[in-house]
């Protein structure tokens, strides 16, 4: 069993964390791009920019095993698979490092004698004594477990996203690209026999799931010139690698034309030609918020430098000490991290979005080998005294338990159902084959895709997203999708797209007459239903743009309150709802997602219970509050209807 353990310390240590993983995994949606990757894979469509193709075949293929869950949680139980995979490749990556620490191959070119020797002085100290074959292996552990539970990671592994199979691939190319640099390389050694052509293949991998797959290139670089030199072999060297690379990233790419001329459901920038393909790839509609300001960098640099001890908790401890001890140990690889770790960082902190955690992920994993050298560190000074290996252990394992433990509620969603039952209840609480016109994509619009287009539940709603109706592309979605939606607003509609055309083009533009075409459009779009279905609003259209004329109804219309969103009517008549009879589960962590989903829905039924008022409907006032009392016990009741239950 020991001699097993051994030899399988990095899958034995992946398959703890997995099982770790599946405690906390989400049951369903939840919150930004879930519903949205998760329908992508689900029905084969195309995602976002920067369009992820290996994510959604992959994930695709996954959605068809014939597995006994449903398809979201068969997903997210993916998602979990990658985070595992990526913590097994980070502990046999960190094994092999302290393998080859020293090894003189590393860099043929060293000209000192002096050099080589101190270099293989280190790797002595490191490999034949003082840190033996065991201790080696628990450092590689203990620092993979300390990345495992780092918060931002370990989220990754709890629901569908695409950062779940770039950490695997990122953290396999580390290892292919460690391995070119340690290789004995001989004169007339032949390419295809070189590790660097897997490290060309695993990067080409890498950039077919997600772009900022960039970022290890400064560091790959350094490493390789470094080791080379910058000479014509080095450059022919990369030459074969780019041969290897570039027809990988072509065929997996191709993937987004081909599937767009087939018009799925979810068809994001309708990529069919070279155009929109570029423009899809490049994720040009996101550009916008990279290198927007200094302002916007300092904030984020704040924000990083502030989450930091949530990120890694006590672990900062032996990360910092390996920080300081890894230089001693090879400059090269503890300059290669930096690099690393500034390069991600820095980048990172110049795009301005909320949810930019999942962008330093890779600075993350730089620390985290960081810890696997403190931890070396920390078991050599301990064993400088007699019989303390068992102490450092026990310590080392105290750290890691409180690093799980504090991290722990932070990132457990095997609770939240929230945003399955905001979703659902909202969508059932409109009427048969209306329309929603909402930008709420966050908590609402992301999950429906999934709801609508994977289980099927309440196609006959449409939903329009009001921010995506200024992209070009979401027109044809939207004619796809929802035949007979735009009759009656076509000359807006070709208005709109002859304005908006300069714009997505980089050509000279006026953003007034986009603007004025974008509102004449909206405003169609009400009066050309309005008489066909019943049409809604989200309160976000209602808070942000209707109080300050961004957004107006046709003449002679208005809204009142319904249960989740404001229905368009037409006259000043009583406009009945339906009963709050809707179930809707708070997980005991509430991030700020649910917490803005509990403000916006107490919000709307406070607003629904004031409208019955109006109308002298005290009794019906009473079933809102009464939901708002049991359901949402942290929302503070406006005045006029804490009393009204007393009545």
């Amino acid at each position: 069993m020991i001699k097993f353990a051994r030899k399988n310390f990095a899958l034995l240590t992946a398959l703890f964390v997995f099982i770790i993983y599946l405690i906390t995994l989400a049951p369903s949606v939840v919150e930004i791009d879930s519903g949205e990757l998760a329908t992508v894979q689900a029905t084969l469509g195309i995602a976002h920019p920067t369009g992820y193709p290996l994510f959604t075949i992959i994930g695709h293929l996954f959605s068809l095993l014939p597995l006994p869950f449903s398809k979201i949680y068969q997903l997210n139980l993916l998602t979990a698979m990658w985070c595992a995979l990526a913590v097994w490749m980070f502990v046999y990556t960190s094994k092999y490092l302290l393998d080859n620490l020293g090894d003189s191959n590393s860099k043929p070119a060293l000209s000192k004698t002096s050099k080589r020797e101190k270099s293989k002085a280190i790797n002595n100290k490191i490999n034949n004594g003082i840190i033996p074959e065991d201790k080696k292996v628990i450092a590689a552990v203990a620092g993979g477990l300390v990345l495992a539970f780092s918060k931002t990671f370990w989220r990754q592994s709890t629901s569908v996203e695409v950062y779940s199979l770039h950490l695997f691939l990122i953290t396999t190319a580390i290892f292919f690209l460690l391995k070119g640099y340690f290789h004995k390389t001989s004169e007339n050694e032949k390419f295809y026999k070189s590790p660097w052509i897997l490290f060309a293949i695993s990067l080409a991998l890498c950039f077919s799931n997600h772009m900022t797959s960039i970022l290890i290139l400064p560091g790959a670089a350094y490493l390789y010139f470094n080791k080379y030199k910058f000479n014509k072999k080095s450059l022919i060297q990369i030459g074969w690698m780019l041969l290897v690379f570039v027809p990988i990233i072509l065929l997996l790419y191709s993937y987004l034309p081909i599937r767009a001329s087939q018009n799925p459901a979810l068809n994001w920038g309708n990529p069919v030609d070279l155009e929109r393909f570029i423009r899809h790839v490049s994720g040009k509609q996101y550009q916008v918020w990279l290198f927007s300001s200094t302002a916007s960098a300092e904030k984020q640099l704040t924000y990083f430098i502030n989450e930091l001890p949530k990120e890694f908790t006590l672990g900062l401890i032996v990360i910092l000490i390996g920080l300081f001890s890894s230089f001693k140990y090879s400059k090269e690889i503890f300059t290669f991290l930096v690099i690393t770790f500034l390069t991600t960082v820095l980048y990172s902190i110049n795009y301005d979005i909320n949810d930019i955690d999942s962008y330093f992920l890779l600075a993350y994993i730089s620390l985290s080998f960081f810890a696997v050298f403190g931890i070396v560190k920390f078991i050599k000074g301990f064993d400088l005294k007699k019989n303390s290996f068992k102490l450092s252990l026990s310590l080392i394992g105290m750290i890691l338990l409180a690093h799980i433990y504090i991290t722990y509620p932070d990132v457990n969603q095997n609770d939240n159902y929230a945003f399955k039952d905001y979703t659902k209840a909202l969508i059932n609480s409109t009427d048969k084959n209306s329309v929603i016109l909402s930008y709420q994509w966050d908590y609402f619009i992301s999950p429906s895709y999934y709801f609508q287009l994977v289980e099927g539940f309440r196609k006959d709603v449409k939903i329009v997203d009001k921010e995506l109706l200024r992209r070009s592309w979401y027109y044809h979605q939207l004619q796809i999708d929802h035949p007979g939606l735009l009759s009656g607003a076509e000359n807006e509609v070709n208005n709109f797209l002859k304005a908006v055309a300069p714009f997505e083009r980089d050509e000279e533009y006026d953003p007034s007459v986009i603007e004025n075409a974008y509102q004449a459009f909206m405003t169609k779009l009400v009066s050309s239903n309005i008489s066909k279905v019943s049409f809604y609003i989200g309160p976000e259209i209602f808070e942000n743009e209707m109080q300050h004329g961004g957004f107006s109804l046709p003449r002679g219309y208005t809204i009142v309150p319904d249960l989740f969103l404001f229905k368009v009517t037409n006259g000043s008549q009583y406009i009945p709802a339906g009963n709050p009879d809707f179930e809707f589960r708070v997980p005991k962590h509430r991030d700020k997602y649910v917490k803005l989903m509990e403000n916006m829905l107490g919000t709307m039924l406070a607003r629904r219970a004031l409208y019955e008022m109006q109308f002298d409907k005290t009794n019906r006032a009473k079933l809102y509050i009464k939901k708002i009392v049991s359901d949402l016990p942290d929302y503070r009741l406006p005045q006029g209807l804490a009393n009204v239950l007393s009545r």
